[in-house]
């Protein structure tokens, strides 16, 4: 390997080339790029490829001058977080990679969130504010700030979240290795109580890899999507260019306006970069986060979510009893909160209704096509959760319903936790 004080893009020598030559190798040992190579069924697996934290542990990523085009613009949506912002702005700006963009976009806020940005940025020439006149949602936002960014890739976070310090550097120097038209790393899930106490972690560590085509990157998506690690757009840096190229938007919905993003930006990437450290510490904050709260069209939308999956992997042709499966158990899962959700007084569902929706959801093409495969590898309590959802037991499961929804409402703690392990 090349001495840390030499670039991965100028300076890496023949071992490292090497060894990374050696991990795009399949399993069989054939060259990844050779034109004889396997098809996407038998490519290396994610454990196979885990060169990016390797090579460039000890490498310095690269500053460019800050007079030309930064490599990292980033975006952060900001809506009364007046507690919250200043500590996210200073996360940014106690980067140890330095060559960025910062614009907070304050999506007309009723507190002093403005306020705090304001005095947060200082007089850093890096850090500007976009105000909103009309709050326009996460989504309005984002697209604010994709349309102000210049840099060569773009990175959306959370106003009320904090990052590693190295976040932006252990990107530079997988982008110096490897110009991808994606990185994703990995988070810890942080749960605070309705006080704000720390509660305990959760942390994903997806497993770190170099992707260089389509057929290398898309057998892996699925495994992302169970790891939690696919559908957020705040752990990702996207290549600017590319989007701009594809047109793709964030579309205004709440609760799925991530992965419908990024359904749309993976289907066509052509090069992926995974970096296994938890780089991101994503706050969930019992009674504030969008995710606990109510929302009527819960099961619609994430229904929607999994036929999105569903279909990207059809298109791919990589829709076999395997992805079948996964899919199947992120399915149940979703089906178990809407019922625990139908249990709730704001629906408004008396327990005929709740009987009758339950029936619809049995008859549905994509219950039908995907429950039947379900498997519950790593989780006894889902597996037990399936049985009656595979019978099509209604009683059964409404029943089940309603412990989940006391398991919820009563051991809070205990119920996120056995949730996070998935």
């Amino acid at each position: 390997m090349s001495e840390a004080g030499n670039t991965l893009q100028d300076d890496i020598d023949n071992e490292a080339i090497d060894t990374a030559e050696d991990a795009r190798v399949d399993e069989a040992g054939k060259d990844l790029e050779d034109p004889e190579a396997p098809e996407p069924a038998d490519a290396a697996s994610p454990a196979d490829a885990p060169v990016i934290d390797e090579l460039v542990a000890d490498k310095p990523a690269e500053d460019a001058q800050p007079d030309v085009r930064p490599m990292f613009s980033i975006v952060m949506p900001a809506y009364n977080v007046e507690k919250y912002v200043a500590r996210a702005i200073e996360c940014v700006k106690a980067q140890t990679f330095t060559n960025w963009e910062l614009i907070v976009v304050d999506d007309a806020s009723t507190d002093n969130t403005a306020e705090a940005v304001k005095q947060a940025m200082g007089e850093d020439p890096r850090i500007r504010l976009v105000q909103h006149e009309e709050n326009q949602w996460l989504s309005g936002a984002r697209n604010t700030g994709l349309d102000e960014a210049r840099g060569e890739y773009i990175w959306f976070c959370d106003s009320d979240d904090t990052y590693d310090k190295t976040l932006l550097e252990c990107c530079a120097k997988s982008i110096n290795f490897n110009a991808s038209d994606v990185i994703v790393f990995g988070h810890t899930e942080m749960y605070y109580d309705e006080h704000g106490n720390h509660m305990y972690d959760n942390t994903i560590e997806p497993k770190g890899g170099v992707y260089l085509s389509k057929d290398e990157l898309r057998p892996h998506i699925l495994d992302l999507e169970q790891s939690t690690c696919y559908g957020y757009a705040w752990n990702k840096a996207y290549r600017l260019d590319y989007l701009h190229d594809c047109g793709v938007r964030f579309e205004r919905i709440t609760l799925i306006e991530d992965i419908t993003f990024n359904v749309k930006v993976f289907q066509d990437i052509s090069s992926l970069n995974v970096v296994s450290k938890p780089l991101y510490n994503y706050a969930k904050r019992m009674g504030s986060n969008i995710t606990n709260s109510f929302d009527k069209d819960y099961y619609p939308k994430h229904k929607a979510r999994i036929q999105m999956l569903r279909d990207q992997q059809e298109s791919w042709g990589l829709l076999d009893d395997q992805a079948l499966s996964i899919l199947g158990s992120l399915y149940g899962r979703y089906i178990l909160s809407a019922i625990e959700r139908n249990l709730d007084k704001r629906s408004g569902m008396s327990s005929r209704d709740r009987t009758k929706w339950l029936e619809e959801v049995f008859d549905d093409p994509l219950f039908n096509e995907l429950i039947p495969h379900a498997e519950a590898k790593d989780s006894t309590a889902l597996e037990v959760c399936l049985i009656p959802l595979k019978d099509k037991r209604v009683k059964g499961t409404l029943r089940l319903g309603h412990m989940i929804h006391f398991a919820r409402n009563h051991a809070t703690s205990s119920f996120d936790k056995i949730k996070s392990g998935r």
